[in-house]
Protein backbone atom coordinates (compact mmCIF):
# COMPACT_ATOMS: atom_id res chain seq x y z
CA UNK A 1 0.00 0.00 0.00
CA UNK A 2 1.42 3.59 -0.81
CA UNK A 3 2.35 5.52 2.21
CA UNK A 4 -1.16 8.16 1.79
CA UNK A 5 -3.12 4.78 2.11
CA UNK A 6 -1.01 3.78 5.35
CA UNK A 7 -1.85 7.17 6.86
CA UNK A 8 -5.81 7.08 6.20
CA UNK A 9 -5.62 3.23 7.67
CA UNK A 10 -3.71 4.32 10.75
CA UNK A 11 -6.78 5.72 13.34
CA UNK A 12 -7.55 5.32 17.33
CA UNK A 13 -8.48 1.91 18.05
CA UNK A 14 -10.43 2.10 21.27
CA UNK A 15 -11.28 -1.64 21.39
CA UNK A 16 -8.90 -4.24 21.25
CA UNK A 17 -8.62 -8.26 21.00
CA UNK A 18 -7.81 -10.18 23.93
CA UNK A 19 -4.86 -11.30 21.77
CA UNK A 20 -1.07 -11.01 22.43
CA UNK A 21 0.76 -9.56 20.32
CA UNK A 22 3.88 -10.97 18.78
CA UNK A 23 7.41 -10.08 19.68
CA UNK A 24 8.93 -9.55 16.16
CA UNK A 25 5.48 -7.17 15.46
CA UNK A 26 6.91 -5.06 18.79
CA UNK A 27 10.25 -5.39 17.49
CA UNK A 28 8.93 -3.72 14.33
CA UNK A 29 7.16 -0.91 15.94
CA UNK A 30 10.12 -0.41 17.95
CA UNK A 31 12.73 -0.24 15.14
CA UNK A 32 10.21 2.35 13.49
CA UNK A 33 10.66 4.68 16.45
CA UNK A 34 14.43 3.92 16.46
CA UNK A 35 14.77 5.35 12.84
CA UNK A 36 12.43 8.40 13.30
CA UNK A 37 14.22 11.84 12.91
CA UNK A 38 15.07 14.38 15.88
CA UNK A 39 16.81 18.05 15.76
CA UNK A 40 20.37 17.12 15.54
CA UNK A 41 19.69 13.29 15.62
CA UNK A 42 19.58 13.39 19.73
CA UNK A 43 17.25 10.86 19.60
CA UNK A 44 16.04 12.54 22.78
CA UNK A 45 13.32 9.30 24.04
CA UNK A 46 13.02 6.40 26.04
CA UNK A 47 10.06 3.92 25.36
CA UNK A 48 8.63 1.51 28.23
CA UNK A 49 7.21 -1.56 26.60
CA UNK A 50 4.66 -2.58 29.09
CA UNK A 51 2.81 -6.11 29.21
CA UNK A 52 2.69 -7.70 32.73
CA UNK A 53 -0.81 -7.39 33.70
CA UNK A 54 -0.13 -5.94 36.69
CA UNK A 55 1.32 -3.31 36.01
CA UNK A 56 -0.65 -2.64 32.85
CA UNK A 57 -3.23 -2.02 35.21
CA UNK A 58 -1.67 -0.31 37.69
CA UNK A 59 -0.87 2.61 34.83
CA UNK A 60 -4.35 2.06 33.78
CA UNK A 61 -5.19 3.87 37.13
CA UNK A 62 -3.89 6.98 35.32
CA UNK A 63 -6.29 6.81 32.67
CA UNK A 64 -9.22 4.81 33.74
CA UNK A 65 -10.89 4.25 30.69
CA UNK A 66 -12.18 0.40 30.46
CA UNK A 67 -10.98 0.19 26.98
CA UNK A 68 -7.35 1.00 27.46
CA UNK A 69 -7.32 -2.04 30.01
CA UNK A 70 -8.12 -4.25 27.36
CA UNK A 71 -4.74 -3.43 24.92
CA UNK A 72 -2.27 -5.89 25.64
CA UNK A 73 0.60 -3.88 25.15
CA UNK A 74 1.35 0.10 26.45
CA UNK A 75 4.04 1.97 25.06
CA UNK A 76 5.22 4.33 27.88
CA UNK A 77 6.63 7.59 25.56
CA UNK A 78 8.95 9.23 27.47
CA UNK A 79 11.29 12.30 26.47
CA UNK A 80 14.62 12.96 27.64
CA UNK A 81 15.15 16.54 28.28
CA UNK A 82 18.35 15.92 29.42
CA UNK A 83 19.94 15.38 26.03
CA UNK A 84 17.05 17.00 24.04
CA UNK A 85 18.34 19.52 21.19
CA UNK A 86 17.32 23.12 22.85
CA UNK A 87 17.52 26.03 19.66
CA UNK A 88 19.04 29.51 20.25
CA UNK A 89 16.16 30.95 22.09
CA UNK A 90 15.35 28.08 24.46
CA UNK A 91 12.70 26.22 22.71
CA UNK A 92 13.15 22.59 23.88
CA UNK A 93 12.24 19.59 20.63
CA UNK A 94 11.98 16.88 22.93
CA UNK A 95 8.35 16.72 22.69
CA UNK A 96 8.60 17.08 18.84
CA UNK A 97 11.39 14.36 18.54
CA UNK A 98 9.02 12.12 20.30
CA UNK A 99 5.92 13.09 18.85
CA UNK A 100 7.37 11.85 15.42
CA UNK A 101 8.94 8.97 16.84
CA UNK A 102 5.49 7.48 18.50
CA UNK A 103 3.86 8.77 15.08
CA UNK A 104 6.09 6.32 13.26
CA UNK A 105 5.58 3.66 15.76
CA UNK A 106 1.56 4.08 15.65
CA UNK A 107 2.08 4.13 11.55
CA UNK A 108 4.07 0.76 11.41
CA UNK A 109 1.47 -0.89 13.67
CA UNK A 110 -1.07 -0.01 11.24
CA UNK A 111 1.53 -1.70 8.37
CA UNK A 112 1.56 -4.43 10.64
CA UNK A 113 -2.46 -4.66 11.19
CA UNK A 114 -2.11 -3.16 14.94
CA UNK A 115 -4.00 -0.76 16.44
CA UNK A 116 -3.01 2.22 18.49
CA UNK A 117 -4.40 5.30 19.98
CA UNK A 118 -2.67 8.19 21.30
CA UNK A 119 -3.00 8.97 24.94
CA UNK A 120 -2.05 12.42 26.31
CA UNK A 121 -4.87 12.50 28.73
CA UNK A 122 -3.59 11.28 31.28
CA UNK A 123 -1.74 11.30 35.26
CA UNK A 124 1.66 11.53 33.61
CA UNK A 125 2.94 12.93 37.24
CA UNK A 126 1.58 9.48 38.60
CA UNK A 127 2.65 7.29 35.99
CA UNK A 128 6.12 8.68 36.43
CA UNK A 129 5.79 7.62 39.99
CA UNK A 130 4.87 4.03 39.29
CA UNK A 131 7.36 3.44 37.23
CA UNK A 132 10.05 4.71 39.27
CA UNK A 133 11.39 6.61 36.57
CA UNK A 134 15.02 8.67 36.45
CA UNK A 135 14.15 13.14 36.58
CA UNK A 136 15.58 13.45 33.29
CA UNK A 137 12.69 11.50 32.02
CA UNK A 138 9.09 12.81 31.21
CA UNK A 139 6.42 10.80 30.45
CA UNK A 140 4.78 12.57 27.60
CA UNK A 141 2.04 9.78 25.80
CA UNK A 142 0.97 6.62 26.62
CA UNK A 143 0.77 4.43 23.82
CA UNK A 144 -1.93 1.22 23.93
CA UNK A 145 -1.58 -1.40 21.17
CA UNK A 146 -3.11 -4.45 19.89
CA UNK A 147 -5.37 -6.21 17.64
CA UNK A 148 -8.29 -4.22 16.83
CA UNK A 149 -11.50 -5.94 17.76
CA UNK A 150 -13.34 -4.24 15.22
CA UNK A 151 -13.38 -4.45 11.24
CA UNK A 152 -12.88 -1.81 9.05
CA UNK A 153 -11.25 1.65 9.02
CA UNK A 154 -14.23 4.55 10.84
CA UNK A 155 -14.58 7.39 8.82
CA UNK A 156 -12.09 10.40 10.13
CA UNK A 157 -13.61 13.70 9.77
CA UNK A 158 -10.40 15.88 8.47
CA UNK A 159 -10.45 19.05 7.33
CA UNK A 160 -10.01 19.96 3.67
CA UNK A 161 -6.47 21.57 2.45
CA UNK A 162 -8.27 24.78 1.63
CA UNK A 163 -8.50 25.26 5.62
CA UNK A 164 -5.60 23.93 6.87
CA UNK A 165 -2.49 25.77 4.31
CA UNK A 166 -1.78 28.63 2.59
CA UNK A 167 -0.27 29.31 -0.86
CA UNK A 168 2.18 32.40 -1.15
Amino acid sequence: MSFLELTKKRYSVRKYKDEPVEREKLLQVLEAARYAPSACNYQPWHFIVVTDEELKNRIAETYPRDWFREAPVVIVACGDHSSSWKRGDGKDHCDVDLAIAIEHMALAAADLGLGTCWVCAFDARRCHEILELPDNLEVVALLPLGYPAEEGIPEKKRKGLDEIVTWK
